[in-house]
């Protein structure tokens, strides 16, 4: 078997995309560490050497960036345990809200690194976007595609896993569970999988760093 390498960074939720799959397929890697603010290694500089961001998985000796990109390659490497329908329509479906998880990323995370009016305004419009999520792409599933995860599980993972931190180091509520319950019951869901529960992050230690890394972003744009 070729040699799997995973290049990421502690906190990423992007990188855990990555692990999780790669655990649901039973897939053995190495997993570096890279440091992403002060010394990026050669391997990664060379194998992203357009965005030089994590994740980066090497197989083989050859680089695919993107986490979603790296899913898709996951799931079309290493077909068993499979994370998409087999019905080639559920299967469009779900690369759908993929993208859309995609394109929206920027609003969604937006109330990190806004205050006053600006912060309100990104709230808002990702609330929205969250009951579109909720309403339109859920429904009434226990998870996305039905009743296991699949990859748009894995790919919104960051919302069961990181909203919270990032809701908790800003001192905002973006997702309640009384206006979006339906995607309430699905994180509390997700959470209990045990892919998940077993391969996450220490919460204290990320609350921490979602502190200083928004004081970092505030003052930015103060200066």
């Amino acid at each position: 078997m070729e040699e799997v390498k995973l290049l990421g960074f502690w906190s990423s939720p992007f990188v855990y995309r990555v692990k999780w799959a790669l655990k649901h397929k039973d897939v053995k890697y190495e997993y570096m560490e890279e440091d992403l603010w002060n010394n990026k290694s050669d391997l990664l500089l060379q194998s992203n050497p357009v965005q030089k961001l994590v994740p980066v998985l090497v197989h083989g000796g050859k680089p695919i960036a993107e986490s979603i990109v790296i899913l898709e390659y996951i799931e079309e490497m290493w077909p068993h345990n499979s994370l998409l329908p087999q019905d080639p329509h559920e299967r469009a479906i779900a690369r759908f809200w993929m993208k859309f998880g995609e394109d929206t990323a920027p609003i969604l995370f937006g109330f990190f690194s806004r205050v006053g009016e600006e912060q309100e305004q990104y709230m808002k419009e990702a609330k929205e976007l969250l009951q579109i999520l909720e309403k339109h792409g859920l429904g009434e599933n226990k998870f996305f595609d039905g009743d296991e995860i699949g990859l748009v599980d894995l790919a919104f993972g960051w919302i069961a896993c990181w909203l919270e931190v990032m809701e908790e180091a800003v001192g905002v509520k973006l997702l309640e569970p009384e206006s979006l319950p339906r995607l309430h019951e699905w994180i509390e869901n997700l959470k209990k999988v045990p892919l998940i529960k077993e391969n996450t992050h220490d919460r204290d230690r990320m609350v921490s760093s979602f502190r200083q890394r928004r004081e970092v972003f505030i003052s930015s744009k103060a200066s």
